[in-house]
C-alpha cells in the first residue's frame, strides 16, 4: 500500500498542474491568436466558467448530504439514550 508521503505527492503535483492548466487558459490562451495551434491543447473558453461552478455546485452538494447525514445520525443517537 502506498504511503501517505506519496499519495500527498500525487496529489499536490496534480493540483500544480490543474493549476497551472487553468491558468494558461483562462490568461494566456485568450492573447493568442485563434489560429495559433496551442489553441488546440485546451477547451473552449466557455469552460473555463462551467467546469469549476458545477464542481463548486457539486461539492456544495455533498457537503449538504455528509452534514445531514450527520445530523441524522446524532438524532437517532439522542432518541436511543433517552
Amino acid at each position: 500500500m502506498a504511503s501517505t508521503k506519496s499519495i500527498g505527492v500525487v496529489l499536490l503535483l496534480l493540483s500544480v498542474s490543474i493549476f497551472v492548466y487553468y491558468t494558461l487558459w483562462v490568461v494566456v490562451v485568450p492573447l493568442l491568436d485563434e489560429d495559433n495551434p496551442l489553441q488546440g491543447y485546451f477547451l473552449e473558453r466557455t469552460y473555463a466558467i462551467r467546469l469549476p461552478v458545477t464542481a463548486g455546485v457539486l461539492l456544495f452538494v455533498a457537503l449538504l448530504i455528509v452534514v445531514g447525514q450527520m445530523m441524522v445520525m446524532e438524532a437517532r443517537r439522542r432518541q436511543k439514550n433517552r
